[in-house]
């Protein structure tokens, strides 16, 4: 279904854009994009699309799942979730609406094209399944299909008129007589005599189908082909009461079962292969742009290296190369640490007694330089009697080095920057408490992202200082194995990450 239409629901303007480009070149069409739930409900009834793209969180006070039980609810169109929340209260939630696929951004194009595929096929079938079951339904009431039951002694007490047109046997005739009499089932190539399934479904309890190829000997010696199958009767207690035999010529509808059970144990195959490659792929998608943009400059580098003939520029071009070089060790370094943080065998924590008066001067000290080229000012604040700290000295120092590192980037030449510690023995556990501040001011709105994989703050690149987006979810993993939190406050033209710990 290449031509299919699809709504895209989300508030990042950006994102639904890119999102709209994709869906294009697979080939699909997307007439509208809607930004809160209720535009998207609104879109739905009018665009009426075969598919709807969700995003959990929206603008306005109905967010996305609210949004896609309204539109199944009244227009039957299937909807995946687009997000970033992977939470079990979301996902307990979205659940209940019983969508047809939940990605997690970020994901693959190819991902993202074969969840629309597999859904849209999803749907096409449960949507055949249900016109079937109508037509099943009305046939049921016009009484299309012969009927007949029978007690517990295999003794006929009901049958409908198709059964009686069918068997030739009216049911004053047969009601009393052994249902093998009435229905006299042979197999078509040898006319060898079946048992009726009524026998077994009352020995076994179970339903019961006859063989394939059966037809039924009326009473005059007519041969009408069928198909049929069998069940108990049972009473409130699950006691046998006796059989119910429903037949029928249903050749088409199990040739369509069969196909249809075919192309769900396929998808099936599919997703499963899908999710034991997601990690792997959502990885790559991840830092694919990251990894290649270095060696594009670096490769640059090296063909104006070739093509230059002065030493000054090309030892220049050559230094550009090994900063180029550098970041790309960073990146592949940060991607490693982070995955070793998270994952849950990596929980090596080393224990020290830090006597913090002696140890932060030693941590800072790289840094009063740096702070004196760029006119900025490190001020160390440490309280009287502070008493020793007692935790992993090395992670400890990774934290305070990549906060001060930050704050001496963003801070702007002339600006402060002010480490100070303190103490609170008042509750149990006693926890020492760093804060790191420094003149720049972040916007609020960026705060409750600032601790996101990949995230960096818009227009960070004016301060021409590159990032990965990954020192600061290093150092809430940090925090995490040393049994502390950290959080942000930003205003008045200053930022304070704040640090608690408490003696591990």
């Amino acid at each position: 279904m290449t031509k299919a239409k699809i709504l895209v629901v989300e508030d990042e303007a950006i994102v639904a854009k890119d999102l709209q480009y994709r869906l294009n070149k697979f080939g699909y069409t997307v007439p509208s994009i809607a930004s809160s739930g209720e535009e998207a409900i609104n879109i739905a009834i009018e665009i009426s699309p075969d598919l709807v793209l969700m995003d959990i969180k929206l603008k306005g006070s109905m967010d996305g799942i609210e949004a896609a039980q309204e539109i199944y609810k009244r227009l039957d169109i299937p909807v995946i979730y687009l997000t970033a929340y992977a939470d079990e209260k979301t996902l307990q939630r979205a659940k209940i609406t019983e969508p047809f696929g939940y990605l997690l951004k970020p994901f693959k194009e190819r991902e993202l094209q074969i969840n629309i595929e597999i859904t849209l096929i999803k749907h096409g079938l449960e949507k055949q399944l249900k016109v079937n079951k109508k037509w099943l339904d009305a046939l049921l009431r016009s009484i299309s299909d012969g009927v007949i039951a029978s007690d517990l002694q295999e003794l006929i007490t009901f049958m409908n008129p198709v059964a009686e047109n069918l068997t030739g046997w009216k049911q004053e005739e047969a009601c009393g007589r052994n249902s093998s009499e009435v229905f006299n089932i042979v197999n078509a190539e040898t006319h060898n005599p079946i048992e009726s399934p009524i026998i077994k479904v009352l020995q076994d309890g179970i339903i019961v189908s006859i063989p394939a190829e059966t037809i039924l000997i009326a009473k005059d010696g007519a041969e009408i082909p069928i198909d049929d199958s069998a069940a108990p009767i049972k009473d409130d207690k699950d006691n046998i009461t006796g059989a119910v035999l429903v037949f029928r010529d249903i050749t088409e509808r199990k040739r369509g079962v069969e196909a249809r059970q075919k192309q769900i144990e396929q998808e099936q195959l599919v997703m499963q292969w899908e999710e034991i490659n997601q990690l792997k792929n959502d990885f790559l998608n991840l830092v694919s742009h990251e990894l290649r943009s270095p060696l594009s400059n670096m490769k640059m580098m090296i063909q104006m290296i070739q093509l230059t003939t002065s030493t000054e520029e090309a030892q220049r071009y050559l230094e550009l190369m090994e900063a180029e070089c550098d970041r790309e060790l960073e990146l592949i370094n940060d991607l490693l640490d982070l995955q070793r943080l998270e994952s849950l065998s990596y929980s090596v924590i080393r224990p020290d007694v830090l006597v913090l008066q002696q140890w932060l001067p030693w941590v800072i000290e790289p840094f009063q330089i740096r702070v004196q080229e760029h006119q900025q000012t490190l001020q160390l604040n440490l309280p009287p009697n502070l008493p020793p700290l007692f935790s992993d000295g090395i992670s400890l120092e990774r934290i305070l080095i990549e906060l001060l590192n930050n704050a001496c980037k963003y801070t702007p030449a002339g600006g402060d920057i002010v480490l100070s510690v303190s103490h609170n023995s008042s509750e149990a556990p006693a926890k020492t408490i760093i804060t790191i501040s420094n003149s720049a001011e972040i916007p609020l709105i960026e705060l409750p992202r600032i601790f996101e994989k990949f995230y960096r703050v818009p227009n960070a690149d004016i301060w021409n200082y590159g990032g990965s987006g990954l020192g600061l979810p290093i150092i809430q993993k940090l925090v995490e194995q040393l049994q502390g939190n950290i959080q942000v406050e930003s205003g008045n033209g200053w930022t304070t990450f704040t640090l608690t710990l408490i003696d591990l």
